[in-house]
């Protein structure tokens, strides 16, 4: 979609149907990259949140649904979702992009290509995972672990990257056979009429998927709805504690993806040389919204001012432009009033004595739009604002040490546990060190999310995992059947 294209929904898709939402509410979407009108969404009510999870729980409940058929079966379905999601890949990059001001190139990468290589995955694990597992029992019996779907499941995912996240919790949670609710961002809600498209042309049954657009109250209203089986969130840590808080009460399975304050520790023999892209791919991602980057940069002092310059160099060059820009490097933040929370930030930085190395607020040459400047802080201590508090926008502190120990030291000293990174050029050094960091992934010389390995923080910033086969699990319920009983009592 183009910067002037409208793109009006008048319907919820809820049980497989296109429905008629229960009151006249809409959400209105604004472009980030020119502050314009660029469609609208009904906004779902309590009672269309009733109707979404009454449906999933039919289609979960069916004694010949979704929940029941052969694994094979259901992986089938999923990669002919796969293949119709893969052909809608550019109007779903231009809708994340034209709402939440991820740049276009970034967007083709990232959004249009992610969900449906997790599907495929998902789909292929399902196939090779038995649903059974015949154990001996240390008694003498045998013993048989069963694997079952875990349920109807309430997703919330976040405005960064809606379409990603979303196939997070959507891929595994369909191959293992649940049934959802999903309940996007109203900031980047466009996407999601698409997916629901695709997933009817797919032939997913009726209900197993449905969509309730909305804010902070549906949300809340799904989290403890008393028929949903399993909460699947991400987003911020505060929405976080409150989810965790309710599913606690109910004793309501959960999995937290929440924020993070990374660290990035260079080592003395990082080698800076030709690193540019390495380098912004694990700080800057998305103009900073992008809860797994390194926005606390870990310098020795020995190459202090040759890393600042190094990162107040890249920041400068980089260019900032509308989303759907072809040639933008940095877009602008999701909303005005991230965009102002950033800035405040900034300021923040510049009040406690930090020095601004590069931007330091808004370009001055984009009068229309949501966007900061790159910043770079020097001559940060650990404990500013800047360095502890979770900002969300293209802004790096880099903060100084002495010594191996101290850096590990820093980058512990975090209510945060996410991602980070390590950089040098001792790979065998490198992986020494990250291990020694308190955090849930960790990358050498970069960072990339790989859908192969588990994703999830400690701390603050989340419960539970994602990605991975142990992805699959966190939406399977196991029993225990002793199938034969022992020799002896």
């Amino acid at each position: 979609m183009s910067s002037g294209t409208l793109t009006d929904h008048d319907k919820l898709f809820i049980g497989g149907e296109w429905v008629v939402p229960s009151s006249n509410a809409r959400i209105e979407v604004i472009s980030s990259s020119t502050e314009e009108r660029i469609g609208s969404v009904p906004a779902a009510a309590e009672a269309d949140v009733d109707a979404a999870v009454d449906a999933a729980r039919r289609a979960f409940d069916d004694p010949s649904g979704w929940a029941t058929w052969d694994p094979s079966a259901r992986a089938d379905a999923i990669e002919r979702l796969a293949d119709i999601l893969e052909r809608h890949g550019e109007d779903i990059a231009q809708r994340v992009s034209a709402q939440n001001g991820m740049p276009i190139s970034l967007s083709r990468q990232i959004e249009a290509v992610f969900p449906p290589m997790l599907l495929r995955y998902y789909a292929g694990l399902v196939r090779a995972t038995p649903t059974a597992e015949l154990r001996d029992g240390l008694l003498g019996g045998q013993i048989s672990i069963e694997r079952s779907p875990i349920g109807v499941v309430g997703a919330i995912v976040p405005w960064n990257y809606p379409e990603t996240l979303l196939a997070f919790k959507l891929a595994p949670g369909l191959a293992a056979g649940c049934c959802f609710v999903i309940k996007p961002s109203p900031e980047t809600v466009l996407g999601s009429f698409v997916l629901s498209e695709c997933i009817a042309e797919a032939g997913i049954p009726a209900g197993v998927v449905n969509f309730v657009p909305g804010g902070r109250e549906i949300g809340a209203y799904l989290v403890q709805h008393p028929r949903i089986d399993k909460v699947a969130f991400t987003g911020s840590t505060a929405a976080g504690r409150s989810i965790a808080e309710v599913c606690g009460r109910l004793l309501r399975p959960v999995t937290l993806e929440l924020g993070g304050k990374s660290a990035a520790i260079f080592l003395d023999d990082a080698e800076l040389a030709n690193a540019a892209e390495a380098l912004v791919m694990a700080t800057l991602l998305n103009n900073g919204q992008t809860c797994v980057l390194s926005t606390r940069i870990l310098a020795p002092r020995t190459r202090y001012d040759e890393i600042v310059g190094t990162f107040g160099a890249i920041a400068s060059a980089l260019k900032v432009g509308p989303a759907l820009d072809e040639t933008t490097e940095v877009g602008p933040m999701a909303s005005k009033t991230h965009r102002e929370r950033v800035l405040g930030y900034i300021e923040q930085g510049k009040a406690d004595g930090a020095r601004v190395v590069a931007g330091g607020g808004a370009p001055a040459d984009l009068d229309r739009g949501w966007f900061v400047s790159p910043t770079i802080f020097a001559d940060v201590a650990p404990d500013h604002t800047i360095a502890r508090e979770e900002i969300f926008g293209p802004v790096l502190a880099v903060i100084p040490y002495d010594t191996v120990d101290e850096a590990v030291a820093i980058a512990n000293d975090s209510p945060y546990g996410l991602a980070g990174t390590v950089w040098s050029g001792d790979p065998d050094h490198a992986l020494s060190v990250a291990r020694r960091v308190q955090t849930g992934a960790i990358g050498i010389n970069h960072f990339m999310l790989d859908p192969a390995g588990p994703f999830g923080g400690i701390k603050d910033s989340g419960l539970g995992k994602e990605l991975g086969p142990e992805g699959l699990v966190a939406y399977q319920r196991l029993q225990t059947v002793y199938v034969t009983p022992p020799t002896l009592i």
